[in-house]
């Protein structure tokens, strides 16, 4: 990773951009300051963000202007901004799969369960969405913590990857 470098672009991944990538991205917009620009897309992006994720966003005091459901190719080719971390979110062990930018970024794999997939009532979604919103800022504090000037490619890689092996009770 470049010392120059003043702002880290992230790239969180998700299969339809509606709930785990935008949460990340409303999360670390939030959190990350000056230091952190934060993106988000997906394989098959649906129509819209869930509306349950976006209104526990905002109930949460995170700010949801601007999020949107979107392809992942915006982010590849030439004219594309280059990413300097890609974190994938979706669960990988049902199926789903992220491009490659390993050749421009240092990539990884935090697998969430995805909020589609959720049942119960009113009360019980939320209570889910908010533990989702919880697991995500956690891995994400750890994250914009992580001493990124001192630490190679490979051992940054290293560290992300095993934030997605994490364990959040």
């Amino acid at each position: 990773m470049p010392s120059t470098c003043v702002r880290y672009r992230t790239l969180f991944l998700c299969t339809h951009n509606s709930a785990r990538s935008i949460i990340a991205e409303a999360v670390l917009r939030h959190m990350g300051g000056g230091t952190f620009e934060a993106y988000s897309a997906g394989s098959e992006p649906a129509a819209a963000p869930m509306s349950d994720v976006l209104a526990r966003l905002r109930a949460l005091g995170y700010d949801t202007s601007g999020l949107a459901s979107k392809s992942w190719s915006a982010f590849l080719g030439p004219e594309a901004p280059r990413m300097h971390f890609v974190i994938a979110l979706c669960d990988t062990l049902e199926g789903q799969s992220c491009p490659d930018f390993s050749d421009q970024a240092v990539t990884a794999s935090w697998p969430f369960p995805d909020p589609a997939k959720f049942g119960g009532g009113e009360t019980e979604r939320v209570a889910m969405i908010n533990e989702l919103v919880g697991m995500i800022r956690r891995r994400l504090e750890i994250f914009i913590n992580l001493p990124f000037e001192t630490l190679d490619r490979l051992a940054l890689e290293a560290q992300l990857n095993e934030l997605g092996k994490r364990i959040d009770t």
